[in-house]
């Protein structure tokens, strides 16, 4: 049993470590270059904008709310390299997703971003309110 926890422990680490570490300062930095004029400094958004904070991590309960993130207009048009945006992302749900992020919630890597970012979104409000509805929450 004890070997069996061991074995958990090292795949979840080299899990982690292939995802590559976040490098918060960086992370941060690109947060506020890119992503708080809509979002706010604290993830609260303003009116048109969707909340960050508290509800991030839900979106990564679903498939197509995990692809979402990557690949609205701001984040897949941005100009940040895939690793930097899968940064971004790791480091926003760590930082604003607070309870709804899953316990052990897979981080984005370079390659994930790079696929999905190639189809950013263009009916972005539709499909938002749609996962929204998925997710059992209001529009905001």
């Amino acid at each position: 049993m004890r070997s069996l926890v061991v074995v958990a422990a090292l795949l979840l680490y080299v899990g982690s470590v292939a995802a590559g570490p976040v490098n918060e300062a960086r992370a941060h930095s690109n947060y506020q270059l890119y992503c708080q004029g809509c979002h706010t400094p604290d993830g609260t958004g303003y009116k048109s904008v969707p909340r960050l904070k508290g509800r991030v991590g839900n979106y990564l309960r679903i498939p197509a709310g995990r692809a979402y993130l990557a690949r609205v207009p701001g984040a897949a048009t941005s100009i940040l390299s895939n690793k930097d945006l899968a940064e971004v992302l790791n480091w926003i749900i760590l930082t604003f997703g607070g309870d709804s992020t899953p316990r052990h919630f897979k981080h984005y890597t370079a390659q994930e971003v790079g696929k999905l970012r190639a189809r950013p979104l263009v009916r972005v409000r539709e499909i938002r309110e749609q996962l929204h509805r998925e997710l059992g929450y209001g529009e905001k």
